[in-house]
């Protein structure tokens, strides 16, 4: 990993200035100060981003929110005078949420945080009321199969209780190394019981989850708890007659536990969804025509698409909303693009990188035109990582690019040469895998995975909207540079190195993947 500015040293001077204004431009080139001011004075991410997620709110993938939300993009495009379209690549579920509304009705009354997990068979409006009980510790399959007509009418905890909520953070700060030593071996221990509990039942995943169902469960519930103070609700339910619903840290460790301690927990579900079949699903697509090398190609990609436990904020919102405010940018500051400028509003990006991935194989000009693209997806955080994605020409024309721009913007920049490409995580690897020269912009991290990444605390009030402005002038900058370019980006790449630590001859490219079905979803 190599600090960017080492790589441009000797093309820029910073000097420090205030928020409004950069002062360490290198060059005179009016565009680019135009996007500065355009960007930095002028910025609409706040209204743009209050109005995707505070009124249109998450766009699970087939549902009526997600098509809301791609006809308000569609909208705001053309207002700023850009054409765009809904692109289909396939077809998925359309489901639609309700209300989701769990009580504890015994031996006290709580109202739980809970909720329903995507593509959930509800309760039919109904308010349906059980016992909740636990996997049993059995010694075999055969003795768990004894136990499981006892399911019937009931709700069974799956997911393994959690001894704290506490983050790591909290034990860190102020527990004593004791406990801190003490918590740390108890989660661990906690984790292989109940992975033993779970594998002694003979049953694993959603084959665990159909058994429950066919013996009569009234429900599933589950917690699933990323080390902070929410908890993922955002894998699709495992069952399809009964809901599945997930449950607090919290209140789920309150249940569990007067479940296994035989204090009669009784819970009250009243869970609304409705399945509305399968039916095409589509991209959002917007483009500027290049002049002189039209059928040349510079893409910005982020996918659209969320879980609905909270809004969808920080994945991908912040991702979606520096890509559109970027194009704004550059449609008030570069009108006329030399290549053409793409943007993709990708859908089916949780399912398996579905959108993009049926983008890059129905349009394969675009892909071989492709000079480059810029994919954001890792919450709301200023960008401080790229990497050349094995690609061993591509420095060169960051060096160049970042040498043209504010030191305010890249200086914070570690870009990694020549890098390795990577083979999922986000929509760029559907453009990779073709060879095709697309980079991932990496963010600060903001407590991504612990407090908001698939989890219901993935909210407006997490966006650090600084941050994001910074994102889209950046992105803007990129974007122009990369269509000005006077050259393309050479495809010459190097083979991927074996993991660390393995010998034998280095690995290939990663390979592009098929589009998912809805029945072939490993996930539901």
């Amino acid at each position: 990993m190599r600090i960017l500015s080492s790589l441009v040293a000797g093309f820029a001077a910073s000097v420090l200035v205030g928020p409004a204004v950069a002062q360490s431009f290198p060059t005179d080139d009016p565009v680019l100060r135009a996007i500065w001011e355009e960007g930095m004075e002028r910025s609409q991410t706040y209204p743009l981003a209050q109005a995707l997620l505070d009124s249109v709110g998450p766009r699970l993938t087939g549902s009526p929110e997600m098509e809301t939300g791609q006809e308000w993009l569609v909208d705001r495009y053309k207002s700023w005078g850009i054409t765009a379209r809904a692109e289909s690549y396939g077809s998925w579920m359309r489901w639609s949420r309700g209300r989701t509304h769990v009580d504890l009705v015994a031996p006290r009354v709580r109202s739980l945080d809970a909720m329903m997990l995507a593509w959930s068979p509800g309760t039919d409006g109904r308010s349906v009321r059980g016992t909740v009980v636990t996997i049993p510790s059995v010694g075999s399959r055969a003795e768990f199969e004894q136990w499981l007509p006892s399911v019937a009418g009931k709700f069974v905890a799956l997911s393994q209780l959690q001894r704290s909520c506490r983050p790591d953070n909290n034990w860190q700060e102020f527990a004593t190394e004791e406990s801190l030593e003490r918590i740390r071996a108890d989660r661990q221990q906690d984790q292989r019981d109940w992975s033993e509990r779970i594998r002694r039942t003979g049953h694993a995943g959603r084959e665990l989850a159909h058994a429950l169902e066919e013996a009569g469960a009234a429900g599933i519930l589950t917690s699933i708890w990323p080390n902070g103070w929410g908890v993922q609700r955002v894998f699709a339910a495992q069952t399809e007659q009964i809901p599945t619903v997930g449950i607090g840290c919290e209140d789920y460790g309150l249940v569990f536990r007067l479940a296994e301690n035989n204090q009669g927990p009784v819970l009250e579900v009243m869970a609304e969804a409705e399945f509305l079949g399968e039916a095409p699903v589509s991209n959002t697509i917007a483009e500027v025509r290049g002049g002189e090398l039209s059928d040349e190609y510079v893409m910005l990609s982020a996918h659209f698409d969320s879980w609905d436990g909270g809004s969808g904020a920080t994945d991908n919102g912040t991702g979606t909303i520096t890509m559109l405010e970027a194009m704004r940018i550059l449609r008030a500051t570069y009108p006329s693009p030399r290549r053409t400028i793409v943007v993709g509003h990708w859908s089916g990006e949780e399912q398996g990188l579905n959108g993009s991935t049926g983008f890059a194989a129905q349009n394969p000009q675009i892909v071989e035109g492709l000079q480059a693209l810029f994919n954001q997806d890792n919450g709301t955080g200023r960008i401080v990582r790229l990497s050349a994605q094995g690609y061993t020409q591509a420095g060169a024309h960051f060096a160049r690019w970042f040498s043209m721009m504010p030191g305010e913007l890249t200086d914070p920049i570690q870009f990694s040469y020549p890098g390795t490409p990577s083979g999922g995580g986000s929509d760029h690897a559907s453009f990779v895998c073709h060879g095709a020269p697309a980079f991932s912009l990496g963010a600060l991290n903001w407590s991504y995975g612990s407090q908001t990444w698939h989890t219901d605390g993935d909210t407006f009030d997490k966006i650090v909207f600084d941050d994001l402005r910074h994102n889209a002038t950046l992105t803007a900058m990129l974007v122009y540079l990369a269509s000005e370019d006077p050259d393309r980006i050479s495809r010459d790449r190097r083979d991927v190195l074996p993991p660390s630590g393995q010998t034998g001859q280095p690995g290939q490219w990663p390979g592009c993947r098929s589009v998912r079905t809805w029945g072939g979803y490993t996930g539901r």
